[in-house]
């Protein structure tokens, strides 16, 4: 069996590895709701994911036009940490691809979602597996993305080099930690993260792919 392209491969979560956008719609929309205001389209909600809850809360009540509450954001924890997995599910095609890069190459996940439920996503999902201790998120020691520590908190783990290393993720703060690391990247346009990418910002080398499956041509 040939080896991937890359001895180690970097996921993010929301919008790359699991669909999450109503799951977190939802509940932003119930905190917004609860203190009176007019709540987003799933959609709306889905563009304002990537920076973590905190911002994800403030950028809920900013396009609401409503002052935001101090008690919020612990609102929103506790709603969405309530509902983690109602109707979060992996990408079609997933699975697949990581059980076949299972053998190939090391695999991990940098996010800025809470480590806690990052990882009970990832083991009710029956994802967790794949990935081990190789798990990254939000609220640890490492700084949260675009901030670079993460990944390369990572790739200091695997032994492993920049160069050998790909991120694939969803949005323009993945793109930017991927350059700051100075690693490879892939954007999952499959993703919600995905609207409104600036697509000029794109450099020669940088991949693309509208599905999963199409990751398996990346990375091998």
């Amino acid at each position: 069996m040939s080896r991937s392209r890359f001895r180690l491969v970097v996921f993010d979560l929301d919008g790359t590895l699991v669909d999450s956008r109503r799951d977190l719609a939802e509940s932003a929309n119930a905190v917004l709701e609860h203190y009176g205001c007019q709540p987003h389209s799933e959609e709306a909600i889905g563009r304002m994911v990537g920076d973590g809850a905190a911002t994800l809360v403030r950028r809920a009540f900013e396009h609401a036009g409503c002052p935001q509450p101090a008690e919020a954001l612990s609102l929103f924890l506790t709603i969405y940490n309530g509902r983690l997995l109602q109707c979060t599910r992996p990408y079609d095609g997933i699975i697949d691809l990581l059980t076949a890069l299972v053998p190939r190459t090391t695999l991990a996940v940098c996010t800025n979602k809470p480590l806690e439920a990052t990882r009970t996503i990832l083991a009710e999902l029956n994802l967790a597996g794949y990935f081990g201790p190789r798990v990254v998120g939000g609220d640890g020691p490492q700084p949260r993305k675009p901030d670079p520590a993460g990944l390369r908190f990572l790739m200091a783990a695997a032994g492993v080099l920049p160069d050998a290393t790909i991120l694939i993720g969803d949005s323009i703060i993945d793109w930017h930690t991927a350059v700051a690391a100075s690693t490879h990247v892939c954007m999952a346009a499959y993703g919600f993260g995905f609207e409104g990418f600036p697509h000029e910002r794109l450099r020669a080398g940088d991949q693309t792919v509208t599905h999963p499956c199409e990751l398996a041509e990346v990375l091998y």
